[in-house]
């Protein structure tokens, strides 16, 4: 249960004895997030694994989810001080004050009483999404049905599911590090015997390789045939179906149909997850779109890609410019180095050569206004608040998520649900700011179809339990029932025409200003800097731009 920034542990609670949570000293604190976030925390949302009960999962105001192991916590007690912003006591009914933490009051937890959970781009770009007026904060979470997945929706930014039993770390750039591990060859085209960039294939971006028969990055005995082109290329011979998707979706990235490239690049790669070029044309085709989280999802494909294949050397260009515009200009320069040192012919050209320039510019001004920003907190006499020790720990050590679903805006109301949907969990669903519903695929990651479900803002979406059905609803004092029909040949009124359109749409609405957002919700037309293409139409080097 969440109340007033504390979590309090209603499984020990007694009825026969409600002193233990009432009045001006509870006793059955379980997690004190104040302790750690500081006074500015908020506790959104929680969850409870279905078969795991001992594992919590808890939303608070900040793009982490943590989740707690509660056999590890013990219940403690805390004191509500005076202030001057009262609220109203859920046992009671009498008016209290926020909680605060006194300096002698200790609420440290066991080190692996907790896992934090986050997507990896997020934790650098919170002090952005302040500048914007943009809150990141859990609006709901739920566990899978079977208890080994973790569905967030994320306010401002997107919905993602991660692996609660399956940590991975956060993308930036590791090369260096494994490379002198490994202690491999200074030349990496002349390497052919396992060599793995430093990668580890295990982050396949919810694909799981080994599951597949795939055993090393050059074994290509379970992953397909190759046919020889000339020089050292090699080109996988593909079905039917994935060459056909592969194709349509590179039409659709020379017609600047970013969003609907990604889509047919999706399918491919759910049908093909061992081909490096379908993860390579998509990292391009991210970065085109630019969606929220696109340059860290095309990161994270050319970890991918180079894993599968260290010679595409357009993913190891793409990494650089990845990490360039996620502003770690450090691993930036350090990718870049090395895409110099292995692909002198590709060094010397205008795109490196640009991005180089770019990199140092950038790493110049970022230190000048680092030490600015030191100066005025020298010189400042107000203190921010500081998070506990073991919190900036425990977000070091947060995990990376597996799939993303994109198209939904959720910046309006911090009530917004997103849930399964389906025997097992096939789809996806969640309501949207537009006032319509989104279902995804989840293996794809795909939408599937967009249904207006109120006139205003779809907040809640519950599935029946054993039935095909779902019930939403909104700010219209009405719920809705959604369940198949027979196909008579009719068209559903509620049904949204244009998917990519209204997805679109909805990334230009999340990253309005709050006064476009206002009049977008009065109806009118906002032409916003996310309209319009930010290249300046010069030629580009094929590293950058063309698919494969």
């Amino acid at each position: 249960m969440v109340f007033n920034r504390i979590i309090y542990d209603f499984r020990q609670h007694d009825l026969r004895c409600p002193e233990l949570s009432a009045g001006s000293n509870p006793k059955n604190v379980l997690i004190n997030l104040t302790a750690h976030m500081g006074i500015h925390a908020e506790a959104k949302c929680l969850a409870i694994n279905p078969m795991r009960p001992e594992m919590m999962a808890v939303g608070a105001n900040d793009p982490y989810v943590r989740l707690y192991d509660t056999r590890m916590l013990t219940c403690k007690n805390t004191s509500i001080s005076s202030s001057s912003s009262p609220v109203r006591s859920m046992d009671t009914g009498d008016d209290v004050t926020p909680s605060s933490l006194s300096k002698s009051e200790k609420y440290a937890m066991p080190h692996h009483s907790v896992k934090y959970l986050v997507a990896g781009h997020l934790p650098a770009k919170q002090n952005d999404f302040r500048k914007k007026y943009r809150t990141l904060a859990s609006t709901y979470l739920t566990f899978s049905p079977s208890g080994n997945e973790l569905l967030v929706n994320l306010g401002g930014e997107q919905i993602y599911l991660f692996d609660v039993n399956k940590f991975k770390q956060p993308k930036k750039f590791d090369m260096p590090a494994s490379h002198h591990r490994n202690n491999l060859k200074k030349d990496p085209i002349s390497s052919s015997n396992g060599y793995t960039n430093g990668y580890n294939l295990s982050h396949t971006n919810g694909v799981n390789l080994h599951s597949l028969g795939i055993s090393s990055m050059n074994d290509t005995s379970s992953t397909g045939h190759f046919a020889k082109r000339e020089g050292s290329e090699e080109k996988e011979i593909l079905p039917v179906i994935v060459e056909t998707l592969k194709d349509k979706a590179n039409s659709m990235f020379e017609q600047q149909n970013y969003p609907l490239a990604v889509t047919y690049y999706n399918k491919a790669i759910s049908l093909a997850p061992h081909v490096a070029t379908l993860y390579g044309n998509r990292s391009a085709a991210y970065m085109k779109r630019k969606w929220d989280g696109d340059t860290y999802a095309a990161l994270r494909d050319c970890y991918m890609t180079i894993g599968l294949n260290p010679k595409h050397f357009k993913a190891h260009f793409r990494m650089a410019k990845c990490l360039f515009e996620l502003l770690w200009t450090q691993e930036a320069e350090e990718c870049l180095t090395h895409f110099k040192l292995w692909f002198p012919e590709h060094g010397l050209s205008k795109a490196c050569k640009a991005l180089d320039k770019d990199i140092k510019a950038a790493i110049y001004s970022k230190t000048e206004k680092e030490k600015e920003t030191e100066s005025d907190d020298n010189n400042s006499s107000d203190k921010k608040p500081q998070i506990s020790d073991q919190e900036k720990m425990w977000q070091s050590e947060a995990g990376d998520y597996d799939y993303r679903f994109c198209g939904h805006c959720n910046t309006t109301t911090d009530i917004k649900e997103a849930n399964f949907f389906g025997s097992n969990g096939q789809y996806i669903v969640a309501g949207s700011d537009d006032g319509s519903f989104f279902i995804w695929e989840r293996k794809t990651t795909n939408i599937v179809r967009v249904l207006r479900g109120d006139d205003s803002i779809v907040n809640c979406l519950q599935p029946h339990p054993s039935y095909c059905c779902l019930a939403t609803s909104g700010i219209d004092p009405v719920v809705r029932l959604w369940s198949p029909r027979p196909d008579d040949g009719s068209k559903e009124e509620r049904e949204v025409d244009n998917c990519d359109d209204a997805a679109s749409a909805n990334q230009t609405r999340m990253n309005a200003d709050p006064v476009e957002v206002m009049l977008m919700n009065m109806g009118y037309r906002i032409t916003s800097s996310m309209d319009r293409d930010d290249d300046d139409g010069s030629g580009e080097s094929p590293v950058t731009c063309r698919t494969s």
